[in-house]
């Protein structure tokens, strides 16, 4: 096992909260974001050595938090019930109507924007967390921006845009 340097504390510090932030408002469950933000800070200590010099450490901990909770969500066969109603009150993130909106897009549209405007990543990380490319998060966004505006427009205007 790696023994982590001297700036893995304040790493660690400031990445923490913003990763079970994300992590609950991309799935909606306080224990399982909590679960797979702790393993995947684990896991970069005990690689601290070889994730410290990457390009985005915070990028690498964001993608395995993310593979992490998606493979606990799909084991679990909590998906449908998460997503189904509303998110649990205690759960930070986007607040009021606009979470509800954000919580009905498909997937990959929800953990771009989540990872986006909650994780306040940019585009090239999202792509590494997502291990897609960067224009694919580029389009990912616009679909879901698209969507979103569409679900917010008055019913009269939403009609007539072209989808």
């Amino acid at each position: 096992m790696d023994t982590p340097g001297d700036g893995f504390e304040a790493w660690y510090r400031d990445l923490h909260p913003r990763l079970v932030t994300a992590l609950v408002a991309a799935f909606g469950d306080v224990d399982i974001a909590g679960e797979a933000a702790d393993e995947a800070i684990a896991r970069a200590c005990e690689r601290w050595s070889r994730v410290s010099v990457m390009a985005s450490p915070g990028g690498w901990t964001y993608r395995v938090a993310f593979n992490v909770a998606r493979r606990r969500v799909r084991r679990s066969g909590h998906e449908r019930r998460l997503w189904a109603g509303q998110r649990p009150e205690s759960a930070p993130g986007p607040a009021g109507e606009l979470w509800l909106l954000v919580a009905d897009l498909p997937q990959r549209q929800r953990l771009a924007v989540v990872l986006r405007h909650v994780a306040h990543l940019p585009e090239a990380e999202i792509a590494s967390v997502m291990g897609i490319s960067r224009g694919g998060v580029s389009s990912t966004l616009r679909a879901a921006y698209r969507s979103l505006r569409l679900e917010l427009a008055d019913p009269a205007v939403a009609e007539e845009v072209p989808r």
